[in-house]
């Protein structure tokens, strides 16, 4: 299975310890070079920052469709253009995306996305994660990671929890 992940996914799951949790449950994942730039460079010393550039699992692309990066560009910043991009030049089978704009352009583009909230309820359904709403809070509070308290609710429902 291909997965290719934007750049908050990993940077939010990094800051409440639970990175490793994409490796339990797609083995690798992929991340364009503007992804690898946002976090590990742009991003040193920050969460993430590290574990992408000594993470083999973490596997980094050149997108090589530049023209499509440009097109995309008009709508997203420079990691969610490439992400798409990469998952289409990969054909890829799931691109992890958490802002709503690029969620609309990967759905445009016939791609499979799951944002973290997803994640953690899969981590949850293959019981790689016992309970979600520590990491729920971890995300609220450490990475600050917004949601509503409706979404917030709704994700423990999917949860059993």
């Amino acid at each position: 299975m291909i997965v290719v992940s934007n750049t908050s996914p990993i940077i939010n799951l990094a800051c409440v310890g639970q990175l490793d949790l994409l490796r339990q449950i797609h083995g690798a994942i992929t991340i364009p070079e503007a992804v690898f730039t946002e976090i590990a460079v742009n991003g040193i010393g920050q969460p993430g920052a590290e574990e992408v550039s000594r993470f083999p699992w973490i596997v980094r692309h050149r997108v090589t469709q530049q023209p499509l990066v440009d097109v995309l560009r008009l709508e997203l910043d420079a990691g969610e253009a490439e992400a798409l991009a990469c998952a289409l030049e990969l054909h890829a089978d799931l691109i992890l995306l958490d802002e709503r704009r690029a969620r609309e352009v990967a759905q445009r583009l016939g791609l499979r996305f799951i944002g973290l909230l997803g994640v953690l309820i899969e981590a949850q359904r293959q019981q790689r994660l016992p309970r979600i709403r520590p990491v729920l809070d971890d995300l609220r509070q450490k990475a600050g990671f917004w949601m509503t308290d409706a979404l917030y609710q709704r994700v423990l429902a999917a949860a059993g929890e």
